[in-house]
């Protein structure tokens, strides 16, 4: 099977690349046309609806595995028409082609179609209501991509970090070696959730859906909601980093870390409240156990240790 990743730059594109090797061939793609270390692969402008057909028709992949996105949250606020081309265009273009081709598409979207002002964790089917331009245009995306009419998995995550890349991860252990105390929002609600795990579930559920046949796994195509167990505020999981980087050696001193509220930190885009996923359904669709965050982060820095 030839496996067309796009994205494959990025903290879950790098780790996809991994993780899909034993399905198939990889190809692939970013929009510089280059990976880390400076490696040559497929280039595409995800913002050119001429350049991603003509990427598809060249590399006439099986699959297409969409890890691209405009994911400067704040940023779109002022750029919503590039966010919408590469986040709510860029997957029903995707799924148009795959439609034609008898191809399937994995796409990656995220928890800011929610509000956040939920209280129990969000299931697949709950009402969205983005806060911003950003999760408006990851929510049109994933309502073009249903309507292509392509088979497709489309995952949901949330908090997502790696040991590599930008992210709060790299941001805290970064801050804790220059400052003595921090402030961190603790009332906003997530799963952290590794680019790692992310890609490692998709591998795992491509295994298990792609083989079946045509009306079954036509009748597991949709929304899945993926992050870690468990769930934590951003005020805990600085505090848990501190913690087991000091211990791992990261750190030579963990700073004090002051709780604070979302009004105490403005941004120019709103951040749900409460952004807990329920993945019972990926759960028990393909008979998955999800670590618990706590977990995933220890995995994380042991690989940066």
């Amino acid at each position: 099977m030839k496996i067309l990743l796009l994205g494959a730059n990025g903290q879950v594109g790098f780790e996809l690349q991994r993780s899909l090797a034993p399905l198939g061939e990889v190809v692939p793609a970013t929009r510089s046309g280059l990976l880390p270390a400076a490696q040559s692969c497929e280039q595409v402008d995800f913002h050119d609806a001429e350049s991603l057909r003509a990427l598809c028709d060249r590399v006439a992949p099986q699959l297409i595995v969409n890890a691209a996105a405009h994911t400067a949250v704040d940023r779109a606020e002022d750029e919503e028409v590039l966010a919408r081309q590469a986040n709510g265009d860029a997957p029903g273009l995707l799924g148009a082609w795959a439609a034609a081709h008898a191809a399937a598409v994995v796409h990656f979207s995220t928890d800011y179609v929610f509000d956040g002002q939920g209280e129990r964790p969000y299931r697949e089917d709950d009402a969205t209501a983005p806060l911003g331009a950003y999760g408006r245009s990851k929510l049109a995306g994933e309502q073009t991509l249903a309507a292509s009419g392509a088979e497709y998995l489309n995952f949901r995550t949330a908090w997502v970090y790696a040991a590599r890349g930008s992210n709060f991860l790299r941001t805290m252990l970064r801050l804790a070696r220059e400052r003595d105390r921090l402030s961190v929002v603790a009332d906003q609600r997530g799963a952290p959730t590794p680019a790692w795990l992310i890609a490692q579930v998709t591998a795992c559920v491509l295994a298990r859906w792609l083989p079946l046949p045509g009306e079954a796994r036509r009748a597991r195509s949709g929304h899945y909601h993926l992050v870690s167990a468990g769930e934590c505020s951003w005020h805990e999981f600085a505090c848990e980093i501190f913690a087991q980087a000091k211990a791992a050696g990261l750190i030579e001193r963990m700073p004090e870390v002051a709780a604070i509220a979302t009004a105490d930190y403005p941004t120019k885009a709103r951040r749900p409240g409460y952004s807990v996923l329920d993945t019972r359904r990926l759960r028990d669709t393909f008979d998955l156990v999800l670590p618990h965050w706590r977990q995933g982060l220890r995995e994380v820095i042991a690989e940066l240790v």
